[in-house]
């Protein structure tokens, strides 16, 4: 796939190049109509009404005639050489590309060579090598190519942690430097993915596809704008440590954690901006960790949590999704389906502004779901067909009788706050 990429790349680019033959013409054609254009504007200008005819060619008029005969040989004689100076720029350009291209494949090939070494140390050269690589990518193909296959070293299984038992040392250091290279992978695409969009060594725009990743290290994407391309974590298992949205800004991209289980650790989306684009959080297993939202903004775009499953019991450890002090507006939450059997999910001091949560058919027993002093203004937030009883806080958020955007089941409308 690569290759067809970049052999697609370097036809598109010689695609671009007329025939001489065909470039001449159209540029004789162009001047014609332009000179044509030209002196009919001034004709105009001028309110010239007729040309005086006369039987005789004065010297002067013979003079006048030479010198625009030269003139438009020089014209066309210049015309031709621009043609030619722009199909020589063109190929220059086509084979510095091509040139570009040889030593960039011999770079990654290298590159990739040295993530298969038995070696933690040679691997994790191969690993700057390839965000190197990366960065300096003749096009973003190639570019793509190099965040590709970090990605896909990431989705390797690998051999578990055997524990810091004397008998199985080596194993574990062994475990642990290679765990090392899995982290630096992740801080490089969280540095990279940070830069602002159009700069150098920004990765902003480009897929992340983390299916069936374990993050069990650091990934920062704090202060990052999502306006483009797809962060798939579908899959994804979440055991430690935090990956880190503050402040970021999703305007026009997908980030997917469909699937994904957060058995530990913390998804943080505080004072971030949702105004285009979809997180997806779709039958996700929250059995601990935490998912926050606290003091985001959500103007748009669409956050699902369509099917996610809140599980309690002997799995739960602290399983939390806060929406604590958000502000909602012109966008759509879904908890669809939702159970909710243990852990928290916040939407306390929360503000529904013209937006539309949706809660239909979820089911609520043991956990606990918080609308204390919620505000509910415009939008809907519905809870058709909920089952169990009415979560924390919310019968008293909406009043008696509740406000129309608020929609409950009409076993909670005869339970009092």
């Amino acid at each position: 796939m690569t290759s067809r990429r970049r052999s697609r790349s370097l036809n598109e680019r010689e695609l671009r190049l007329w025939r001489v033959g065909r470039a001449l013409a159209l540029t004789f054609v162009a001047a014609v109509l332009v000179a044509g254009g030209v002196f009919y504007g001034l004709v105009v200008l001028l309110d010239f009404q007729e040309i005086d005819t006369t039987a005789k060619l004065d010297a002067k008029t013979l003079f006048d005639l030479v010198k625009l005969s030269f003139g438009v040989v020089a014209g066309a004689g210049a015309l031709v050489a621009l043609v030619v100076a722009y199909r020589r720029q063109r190929v220059d350009e086509a084979g510095a590309h091509r040139e570009a291209t040889r030593l960039h494949t011999e770079r990654f090939s290298q590159a990739v060579d040295r993530l298969g070494s038995d070696s933690p140390a040679v691997r994790l050269g191969g690993v700057h090598a390839l965000a190197g690589l990366a960065d300096d990518a003749p096009d973003d193909n190639l570019r793509q190519t190099c965040i590709d296959v970090l990605c896909a070293y990431l989705q390797l299984p690998f051999t578990p942690d055997p524990g810091n038992d004397p008998s199985h040392q080596e194993e574990h250091h062994r475990y642990l430097a290679f765990r090392k290279v899995r982290h630096t992978i992740l801080r490089l695409i969280g540095d990279h993915y940070r830069r602002p969009l159009g700069t150098h060594r920004s990765w902003q725009g480009c897929n992340l596809d983390l299916t069936g990743v374990t993050i069990d290290g650091n990934l920062d994407f704090s202060e990052a704008t999502f306006s483009g391309g797809e962060v798939d974590f579908s899959g994804a298992t979440f055991s430690a440590d935090m990956v880190n949205f503050f402040n970021a800004t999703f305007s026009g991209a997908m980030v997917n954690f469909r699937n994904a289980t957060f058995s530990d650790g913390m998804v943080d989306f505080l004072i971030a901006t949702f105004s285009d684009g979809t997180v997806d959080f779709s039958n996700a297993n929250f059995s601990g960790g935490t998912v926050d939202f606290p003091n985001a903004t959500f103007s748009g775009g669409i956050v699902s949590f369509d099917g996610a499953r809140f599980s309690g019991g002997a799995t739960f450890s602290g399983g939390r999704v806060s929406f604590k002090r958000a502000l909602l507006s012109g966008s759509t939450v879904s908890f669809r389906v939702a159970t909710f059997s243990g852990g928290t999910v916040d939407f306390s001091v929360a503000a529904f502004f013209d937006s539309r949560v949706n809660f239909s058919d979820a089911a609520f027993s043991d956990g606990t779901v918080d609308f204390s002093d919620a505000t509910f203004s415009g939008g809907t937030v519905d809870f058709d067909r909920a089952r169990g009883p009415a979560p924390d806080g919310l019968l008293a958020a909406v009043g008696t009788p509740p406000v129309t955007t608020v929609n409950l089941p009409a076993g909670w409308l005869t339970t009092s706050p």
